[in-house]
């Protein structure tokens, strides 16, 4: 046989409960070490840099084919514009020429990965590894190690983040994108 209490015990039990949870709520919300504990362990690319002056950063992600290069090369010359062209290390291979054509324009040249993988399913080992594959070549043919690196689909976690890092190269992202321009004028 099964005793039950009697009622204003269990409507004094539930009232108690219900104060306590009132209680937890209030305190977490009110509590800004707890909330600044938690968004200070995320780590993030850059997504923006603030400047005094007006400025605005270009960027194209180098991974297929370079049919667009030269054309790019002599709109952004003849506008005396600079952009950063993030490469992925299996580009570099195919097309040297392009690598070096875009540095000797005065543009420059950074990290986009070796194969263009989604860098969260590797290992610490395994993203450094790609990103050092990269660097090595960019860096043989235009005499420049990259400083920067955009993670491939602009996919990335703290792990990511953290190896990239650990390499001392900065992570990128980007903010605004377009993904059709029209060169005609």
């Amino acid at each position: 046989m099964t005793k039950t209490l009697p009622t204003w015990v269990r409507t004094l039990l539930s009232a108690l409960a219900l104060a306590a949870a009132i209680a937890v709520i209030i305190w977490v919300i009110h509590e800004p070490a707890i909330v600044g504990a938690a968004v200070s362990q995320r780590q993030l690319p850059i997504y923006c840099v603030q400047k005094e002056e007006k400025v605005a950063a270009l960027s194209f992600d180098a991974g297929w084919g370079n049919e667009d290069t030269q054309q790019l090369i002599d709109i952004l010359t003849a506008h005396d514009v600079r952009a950063t062209f993030f490469l992925v290390g299996d580009w570099v291979d195919k097309y040297p020429e392009s690598v070096k054509a875009l540095s000797d324009a005065g543009q420059e040249i950074m990290n986009h990965s070796g194969t263009h993988p989604h860098l969260s399913q590797l290992t610490t080992e395994e993203i450094q590894a790609e990103v050092n594959s990269c660097s090595d070549k960019v860096e043989a043919i235009t005499g420049k190690r990259p400083t920067l690196f955009r993670c491939p689909y602009g996919e990335y976690d703290d792990h990511v983040i953290e190896a990239v890092q650990g390499l001392g190269v900065t992570a990128i992202q980007w903010d605004v994108e377009r993904s059709q321009t029209v060169y005609n004028r």
